[in-house]
């Protein structure tokens, strides 16, 4: 799995620089950004772990980093940081998507703590994302007759029934199963409708996440 790093983004020299003391004392990888175009022009998708943002700085707001971070389907637990004028601008980010918010000045451990549990969700959502990939694999190596069947067998159908509906002989449906349960790597029928749900609930609805705007 990807080395997660925090993403520091604040206009203020010296809060920035500090922050990344802060971490780096608990051994946490952190970059620095003094606006938030710096952050999108050098943004990789491929980076994994949590953003620290501050809601006011020249040129985009932090506000608009959010709708940018929602148009590109980043999917990254943002830490908002503010002063105290700006309050009601950061309860407006926490319901656009960002996880939390800390207002200045704030104590260090505090922020430490916010920040280990962005990078444990986003350590979840990330093994969930590869869990997800996984099964989209397995799943695109059935063939259409194979997933007929499979919404079938997940039913509770028997082979002479699935037979009889599509039109094939019970024996069929058996080979069919057989292929299936190996191409998704399932043992029995309980393993194979767990499975088969999973890709389901991935496949409709993003990850529950507040911050996954």
């Amino acid at each position: 799995m990807d080395e997660q790093t925090v993403f520091v983004l604040d206009d203020n020299d010296d809060l920035r620089d500090s922050i990344y003391w802060l971490l780096e004392t608990v051994g946490v990888r952190a970059e620095l950004y003094a606006t938030a175009q710096e952050f999108v022009e050098s943004y990789v998708p491929e980076k994994r772990g949590c953003i620290v943002l501050d809601i006011r700085m020249p040129g985009m707001s932090g506000l608009e980093l959010l709708e940018w971070l929602h148009a590109q389907n980043v999917c990254m637990p943002v830490i908002i940081i503010s002063g105290h004028g700006d309050i009601p601008t950061a309860i407006r980010a926490i319901k656009s998507g960002a996880l939390d918010f800390l207002e200045k000045p704030f104590n260090g451990q505090d922020l430490l703590d916010r920040v280990q549990n962005a990078l444990r969700i986003s350590q979840e959502m990330q093994q969930k994302h590869l869990k997800h990939s996984e099964l989209n694999h397995y799943f695109d190596s059935l063939t259409n007759k194979e997933k007929i069947v499979l919404n079938q067998l997940v039913t509770g159908k028997s082979s002479k029934i699935i037979g009889r509906d599509l039109g094939i002989s019970p024996k069929t449906v058996d080979v069919h199963r057989t292929n299936i349960m190996k191409k998704l790597r399932v043992h029995g029928v309980k393993d194979l409708i767990n499975t088969y749900l999973s890709h389901k609930y991935y496949s409709d609805r993003r990850y529950e996440y507040r911050f996954c705007i």
